[in-house]
């Protein structure tokens, strides 16, 4: 097991030197210099003008030994467990192409020196996975070089970080235990033209990433209950919708899609993966004051937003991605990181309807969702009262009803405010409950956006206030902003989550991972390109689908919204129609918990803009078999 005890070393340091002369250094990033690495770019490590990755990461070590030993680099990865899908290399000298292949753990042909062995995500490697070297390997050992784990220095005349325990079965298979007891091996991957023994990894059916539409097979009769009238956030629903119903439209009611676990599995794989390269742009952007410019946001807010990161990058509940899934790929459009909405139509509603109207084939979509939140809020560090604050509004009533079940499970005591006129003041000059109990957590479901516009149009004589923490006023109630923006207030979602959920990151993400297969091309303004293949116009800020613009090359505007927001500096993004099923464009949500999928579900239009009126339809995970039927 490596040492927990050590300190790890300081950013940079040398750890130990693999074999062949690679160096691996220390990724204590608590210890970054911002002097000598004052933002992203800083971070970028080249070696003889080619792009390793950035320091020190695992991905940047694993491609720099196969780089200075080889002469091979592979292409860029989101996450290391990506190297694992990786089918060649590509030699430097001459530019041929090399063939990888990849061996799933417990296969029958074993690493060798020089393999790059891979982690699942998860655990000690949470969303990202993990790359190391092999240098050596027996029956009972491999021994690898890496870099990013525990930033302690190699032992003295040791070539290799650690050594993982290996086993061979009776069969001929060959097995790597990982030391850190919640990780896993998924593999290892091998440049070699033989392939017996690897992975198959032809891409899979473009058909398996179809949805299906499907209807329940027995109507029942209109107006029948089927939600539990004693159940807080259920009732709220009912109270919302006028009853048990899934759809605001009747022809919608007992429709539903079903996908395959294939097309699920590739939901997964794309929200954890883009999760992890949202909060990658967030961190990127929050180093950089020209690119902080694009988000129109107040420069006085900028060193909390900043702060808000430094000190809470992980204490993120939930969010949700908006994402077009069908045979022509899988991209997102959004990433709704700030008070996300539809999560009690997605862990509750969709599957009491199945069971009311028979619907039995596969499973719920939203079958993990409440155990992730509940899970999620227990780990949330919260101490003492956690204060749910709504707008007055029928479904932020359910959303705060259903979240609060939620924090009930986990054991964290919450009471829910409706509005701000009931807040006060106490004598320390804190903002209390009508009960009298200080806010000191929260958890909105009003966007930071709403917080942020009562600075733009009321505080703007109050920025020094701002910055010092304003202490009591007991001339007038607090406000909202008094609530949100106070220093001892801790709330969820943090305040840096107004970075990834505005629309201007996403130029920045395309700049960033140009071409990655879940991106599409966007830009802060209008490229001869854009206007060649069409294009979606929208507001940096925006929600409920208000205020956006469909253009396509051939038939001009497709569509458009109206809204609040058309003031607002706008992005133009690569057109990318939703699928058009049986009349209705389908739009697939997906939900992260703690930065993990944590279900899903499709929302549906006759428009090609989805807009808080469209239907939230259920959705059933069912064999790929089902899917290639029709």
């Amino acid at each position: 097991m490596p040492d927990s005890s050590l300190r790890p070393a300081r950013f940079g340091t040398v750890l130990g030197v693999a074999p062949g002369g690679v160096a691996a250094y220390s990724s204590d990033y608590d210890s970054v210099d911002k002097a000598e690495l004052p933002n992203r770019a800083a971070f970028r490590h080249s070696v003889d003008g080619i792009f390793m990755g950035y320091k020190w990461q695992c991905v940047e070590f694993a491609r720099r030994w196969l780089y200075q030993t080889k002469g091979w680099v592979f292409g860029d990865v989101a996450m290391a467990y990506d190297i694992f899908q990786l089918k060649s290399v590509r030699a430097i000298a001459d530019g041929a192409e090399l063939p990888l292949r990849s061996f799933r753990n417990g296969a029958k042909r074993r690493p060798e020196p020089g393999a790059l062995l891979i982690w699942n995500e998860g655990g000690e490697f949470v969303v990202t996975g993990h790359v190391a070297v092999v240098t050596a390997v027996s029956d009972d050992f491999v021994r690898i070089a890496e870099q990013n784990v525990d930033n302690a220095p190699w032992p003295e005349g040791r070539d290799y970080a650690r050594e993982l325990k290996a086993t061979v079965a009776a069969d001929g298979s060959y097995w790597v235990e990982c030391t850190f007891g919640d990780a896993t091996v998924l593999g290892w991957v091998i440049q070699t033209d033989e392939d017996t023994h690897a992975e198959d990894l032809a891409d899979a059916d473009p058909r398996l990433f179809n949805l299906r539409p499907r209807r329940a097979p027995a109507p029942r009769a209109a107006g029948e209950t089927w939600l539990r009238a004693d159940n807080p956030a259920e009732a709220a629903y009912m109270a919302s919708m006028g009853g048990s119903r899934m759809a605001n439209d009747p022809g919608n009611e007992r429709r539903y899609f079903a996908i395959g676990e294939t097309a699920e599995r590739e939901l997964r794989r794309a929200t954890n993966e883009l999760h992890a390269m949202f909060l990658h742009a967030t961190h990127a952007v929050l180093e950089d004051d020209a690119l902080m410019a694009h988000f129109n946001l107040p420069e006085v807010l900028w060193p909390r937003i900043r702060q808000s990161w430094d000190g809470r990058r992980t204490r993120m509940i939930t969010g949700r991605f908006d994402f077009s899934l069908s045979e022509r790929g899988l991209k997102v459009y959004e990433y709704n990181a700030d008070s996300a909405s539809c999560h009690m139509e997605c862990g509750r509603v969709q599957c009491a309807w199945a069971a009311h109207y028979g619907v039995s084939e596969g499973r719920c979509s939203g079958d993990p969702l409440m155990p992730d939140l509940i899970e999620a809020w227990r780990t949330a560090g919260v101490e003492g009262t956690l204060h749910i604050m709504q707008d007055a509004n029928a479904e932020e009533t359910y959303h705060a009803q259903f979240m609060k079940e939620a924090i009930d499970k986990a054991g964290v005591p919450a009471k829910i405010i409706t509005g701000v006129e009931s807040l006060g003041w106490d004598g320390q000059g804190r903002v209390v409950d009508a009960d009298g109990v200080p806010i000191l957590w929260v958890w909105k479901t009003w966007a930071w956006e709403t917080v942020i516009d009562q600075i733009r149009c009321e505080c703007d004589a109050d920025a020094e206030d701002l910055r010092l923490h304003r202490t009591r006023d007991p001339n007038r109630p607090p406000r909202l902003a008094d609530v949100m923006l106070r220093k001892e207030v801790k709330v969820f979602e943090p305040l840096w989550t107004l970075i990834p959920s505005n629309k201007a990151i996403l130029p920045i993400l395309w700049a960033m991972y140009p071409g990655h297969p879940y991106l599409l091309d966007t830009q802060f303004d209008l490229t001869d390109k854009l206007a060649a293949s069409g294009y979606a116009e929208k507001p940096i800020v925006g929600r409920c689908g208000a205020n956006i613009r469909i253009v396509a090359a051939d038939k001009g505007v497709i569509g458009a919204t109206a809204g609040q927001f058309g003031d607002r500096n706008q992005i133009f993004q690569e057109l990318f129609p939703l699928p058009l099923i049986e009349g209705q464009n389908v739009q697939v949500g997906t939900f992260s918990v703690g930065g993990r999928y944590a279900g899903a579900m499709p929302r549906v239009d006759p428009s090609p803009i989805i807009t808080t009126k469209s239907d939230l339809l259920p959705l059933r995970i069912v064999p790929d078999a089902e899917i290639l039927e029709g």
